[in-house]
């Protein structure tokens, strides 16, 4: 059987981070685990990456856990491989750029709370989302059930990780699971480049703080740190001289 695998690659201020599997079908191993972590700790450290698109080669965006691994676990095994998942997913939640998962086929299980840990989620309108954990006696172990209640509310992130039920794209879309649905994987192709342009005129140090003011829930804080960043200070002169700030010129 084929492993999944995942590689980075970066333009300019762009980075995109890609897996692929021999048969489309993608699957977070363990040690697949280990080497996106890898991969995300690089890119925490690269301050001229601006956006990251996190996408996949294939059928499908990601078929989720590997059951068969998953199936000789003890409950300490669950908890280091738990661990692990939450670490890796939490790290590619704080990167200081905007993040944006492009989802086809479907994104079911470690797959969503992937594409969950995303700053933005655009998907193939018949892409189909959800937590199919209890019809396997399990629950999500990665953190999906605290983001997908912070996004959705309790009663609409019950309904997909209580009924193991996924919805469709254009169904996520009308939940706020995803921010764009396009018609084909095509479409995703073009959409996204697009979408992550739309951010050209933010300041990567501004988008850094405001991502932590929203974890942190301390807007004060990071308001006053922004003075502490060469940005603000160029940010304000192009303002008041009419001009780009010299960061949309990336």
């Amino acid at each position: 059987m084929s492993k999944t695998q995942v590689r980075l690659d970066t333009h300019g201020a762009h980075a995109a981070i890609t897996f692929s599997t021999d048969g489309g079908v993608n699957i977070l191993t363990t040690d697949l685990l280990h080497t996106f972590g890898a991969l995300v700790a690089k890119l925490r450290k690269e301050t001229t990456i601006r956006t990251t698109v996190v996408q996949a080669e294939g059928k499908l965006f990601m078929a989720g856990a590997d059951i068969k691994e998953m199936s000789r676990f003890t409950p300490d095994d669950a908890r280091t491989y738990g661990s692990l998942g939450q670490g890796v997913f939490t790290d590619l939640a704080v990167l200081p750029s905007i993040t944006v998962a492009a989802i086809q086929g479907a994104a079911l299980g470690g797959g969503l709370e992937l594409a969950l840990a995303c700053d933005f989620r655009i998907a193939v309108k018949s892409a189909k989302l959800g937590c199919p954990e209890v019809a396997l006696g399990l629950i999500p172990g990665w953190g999906g059930i605290a983001r997908l209640t912070k996004l959705l509310g309790v009663s609409r992130a019950k309904r997909l990780f209580l009924s193991g039920n996924p919805v469709s794209g254009e169904e996520a879309l009308e939940w706020g699971l995803v921010d764009e649905v396009v018609n084909s994987a095509e479409d995703l192709h073009h959409r996204v480049p697009a979408f992550c342009k739309s951010f050209q005129r933010a300041s990567p140090a501004a988008v850094a703080l405001a991502k932590r003011a929203l974890r942190d829930l301390n807007e004060l804080s990071a308001f006053a740190d922004c003075f502490n960043t060469a940005e603000s200070r160029e940010g304000m002169a192009a303002f008041i001289e009419k001009r780009p700030a010299r960061w949309m010129e990336g």
